[in-house]
């Protein structure tokens, strides 16, 4: 049985000032439990858009016509509202979730030796991220789901799922200066996939503002589009992005670049065609709810995959690895013994 020490009144104070370094001086995880703890709050940061797509495309988006409360006097649902509070104030819930996971990752973060100063602001970004989108979302609850505040709101969360993604991605590598693994054409032709599937997501959310989904059975404001010609333009956005990832994935080979930026492509090349078919089958039976939170997920997972190619294109040495043995104790010691 592993021994638990005994706190001192000045552990104590210790803990209460800094208790993330608290933590880390007593507890060293395994870089496998960094990589899932990242990897967790990832899965958390695309749930949450899941769910939020869900109480739209169940017209619960006023489920709870308050916030931070639910109604006014209460911070729960009431016996006198509808599912749709139930629907609305699961979501706002799985928020506490979110901010559990990424809260997981900065611990995890900060504690790993020697001490990766990178790693933790990625986390610290994620947990910002989460409450400037809460707040966002309270301000698309009380101005009566604004189609411009939601669309922020959708954007605002893509951009978590960003930095959560890169998070993930460093978990698995070194500090070491970034080396290039493939030449400057390479690298032009994969940021200009990342922007046009930037425009793509954006132009999707005015799609959804101006669509047959207001997200609550009330008289919602919708952007004031052709939402067929704006269906259209994202068409044509989403064949580009397939277009230069095929394209991407011939060079490479091509060049005779590494397997893995290959890999990388081919895999967002399938997701692109699964989330071709869910928009096109979508568009001709007229935005089936169920069709439309799937392509939502999807749209997660396509960005997701993009991000991955970008990152696939360096390689980062882990600086550890190249210290002498006692040089690199002598880190580890000097980082657990800070206060």
């Amino acid at each position: 049985m592993v021994r638990v020490p005994k706190l001192t009144p000045a552990d104590a104070v210790a803990a209460l000032r800094n208790p993330l370094a608290f933590i880390a001086d007593r507890w060293t995880p395994q870089p496998r439990t960094v990589r899932r703890a990242a990897l967790a709050a990832l899965v958390m940061s695309v749930v949450i858009v899941v769910t939020g797509g869900a109480v739209r495309l169940t017209g619960s988006g006023l489920g709870c016509p308050t916030w931070p409360e639910c109604t006014a006097g209460s911070l729960t649902p009431t016996n006198a509202l509808s599912y749709h509070s139930a629907i609305e104030f699961t979501n706002r819930m799985l928020t506490y979730v979110l901010c559990a996971a990424v809260g997981w990752a900065i611990i995890a973060a900060r504690s790993e030796k020697p001490y990766r100063r990178g790693l933790t602001r990625l986390g610290w970004a994620q947990f910002w991220l989460v409450m400037s989108n809460a707040v966002l979302g309270g301000i698309v609850v009380l101005v009566g789901l604004n189609p411009y505040t939601v669309a922020a709101h959708f954007l605002l969360a893509t951009a978590l799922i960003t930095v959560a993604a890169v998070m993930w991605q460093r978990t698995g590598e070194g500090d070491g200066e970034p080396r290039p693994l493939v030449g400057k054409a390479v690298q032009q032709l994969v940021w200009a996939l990342v922007v046009v599937s930037l425009l793509l997501i954006a132009v999707g959310t005015v799609v959804t503002g101006a669509g047959p989904h207001p997200g609550d059975s009330g008289d919602v404001e919708r952007i004031d589009v052709s939402w067929s010609g704006v269906a259209e333009l994202h068409a044509v956005l989403a064949w580009i992005v397939v277009s230069l990832t095929f394209a991407l994935w011939f060079f490479l080979k091509g060049v005779g670049a590494p397997q893995g930026p290959r890999d990388r492509v081919r895999d967002l090349f399938l997701i692109l065609l699964g989330q071709g078919v869910i928009g096109y089958v979508q568009y001709f039976t007229h935005l089936p709810t169920v069709l439309v939170g799937l392509h939502m997920f999807g749209s997660c997972l396509v960005w997701i995959g993009v991000l991955r190619v970008l990152l696939s294109l360096r390689e980062r040495a882990d600086v550890r690895a190249e210290l002498p043995a006692q040089s690199y104790d002598a880190v580890s010691a000097s980082i657990a013994g800070t206060k």
